[in-house]
């Protein structure tokens, strides 16, 4: 484990910086309440008290970043920046504008950047969507997670039903080409007419991009201990394959068509540029309390807890909490988990020939697509898409 400021970047990882996509991800930590499902880095305001304000956090970010592009040399400029959390429209607009003021002031911003803030709906409104349009954002992802009054009560979630829907055609209004809706389907007591209704309002909003994905139930949430009381029961597989299809061929009528097996766009340019610099083993650099960073193959992460962030900072010390350097087997195995998720699929010859041999196994089981795997790619089949971590276990086994 490392202590803070022993951050250890070796020529090697440094070496082929800015020939790669970069990304800046800015973690905020804070939410107005916790939703029962979640496992993020986040705190309530009484959960912190008045050991970490919202200007505390921004001051040490500040500093983060300056000792960042100091730690990488010349950094290469943002080509994304991915603003997450938490509840990043809690800063307001100003607040959000600083932000990106200190990622453009450390590192500095390519002529094409995408930028990026997640919203919760019930913290947006037409004056915010409007500043951080003027501020430099070009992109915002809200979170919906259903249209169903009861599946937001089970998932804890305080918005109004229709308010995501209406927070999207404001930051449409403002100038935003590029807006997300975030989905969860198989909740507990989430019926296939519930999940249909939340589709078609989604559908109904004009975004061009969706991201959905399972419910997992995670440990030391609300939503686990709610499970092993008996309250609610797990997901069940069956169920989330059947809404897994349904969504999907709703989203293909509607010309959205998935690039991951998560997430669909209406275009490429729709696409999310930050979340293909992870799956593509770009480079970035995590800010924020609990943030993780990659660069070259080395990978870091920040002290969790906002308060001891804030102080490692004021020392002038980053605030890493731990890293590793990634083996050329754990580099092989991310490529192919992350790669095999994308429509393109994985070029053939990144796997072994064990992995080729086991690639064509799957293909003759309909998970891989036969005709491109005869050019040279393994590109998962809709029923490979259903069973894609499988699939990756098969190819580097």
């Amino acid at each position: 484990m490392s202590t803070p400021d022993d951050l250890h970047l070796p020529d090697s990882a440094l070496q082929g910086l800015g020939t790669r996509p970069f990304g800046v991800y800015v973690h905020v930590p804070f939410c107005a309440t916790r939703c029962g499902y979640c496992d993020f880095n986040t705190y309530t305001a009484g959960e912190l008290g008045s050991g970490a304000a919202p200007e505390d956090w921004l001051e040490g970010l500040r500093r983060e970043l300056d000792l960042a592009a100091r730690r990488l040399g010349t950094p290469p400029a943002a080509d994304t920046v991915f603003v997450g959390g938490g509840t990043p429209s809690l800063l307001g607009a100003g607040g959000l504008a600083a932000v990106l003021d200190a990622v453009r002031q450390s590192f500095g911003l390519a002529a094409d950047a995408e930028v990026t803030t997640e919203s919760n709906p019930e913290s947006t409104s037409p004056e915010l969507f409007a500043g951080i349009r003027d501020a430099g954002y070009t992109r915002v992802s809200l979170g919906m997670q259903s249209a169903a009054p009861h599946v937001l009560r089970v998932l804890d979630r305080t918005h109004t039903p229709g308010r995501p829907v209406e927070a999207a055609a404001e930051a449409r209004a403002a100038g935003f080409d590029h807006v997300n809706l975030d989905l969860i389907y198989g909740t507990p007591g989430e019926r296939t007419e519930d999940l249909q209704a939340s589709l078609d309002a989604v559908l109904e909003s004009g975004v061009d991009h969706v991201s959905a994905y399972a419910l997992i139930v995670e440990d030391g949430t609300a939503l686990a201990r709610r499970v092993r009381k008996g309250e609610i029961p797990m997901p069940d597989d069956d169920v989330l394959a059947s809404d897994y299809e349904l969504l999907d061929a709703m989203m293909a009528k509607a010309g959205l068509r998935w690039y991951e097996v998560s997430n669909w766009a209406a275009s490429e340019r729709a696409r999310c540029r930050h979340n293909l610099g992870y799956w593509l083993g770009g480079d970035w650099w995590g800010a924020g309390p609990g943030a993780h960073s990659h660069v070259g193959g080395v990978r870091w992460w920040n002290v969790k807890h906002p308060a001891r962030y804030t102080a490692t900072l004021a020392d002038a010390a980053l605030p890493v909490g731990g890293q590793e350097s990634l083996t050329a087997e754990d580099r092989h195995l991310e490529r192919v988990m992350l790669e095999l998720r994308l429509a393109e699929g994985l070029p053939l010859d990144a796997l072994d020939a064990d992995g080729v041999r086991e690639a064509r196994r799957a293909a003759a089981d309909g998970l891989l697509s036969t005709r491109d795997l005869d050019g040279g790619r393994a590109v998962l089949t809709d029923n490979g898409r259903l069973l894609a971590d499988a699939v990756v276990r098969r190819l580097v086994s």
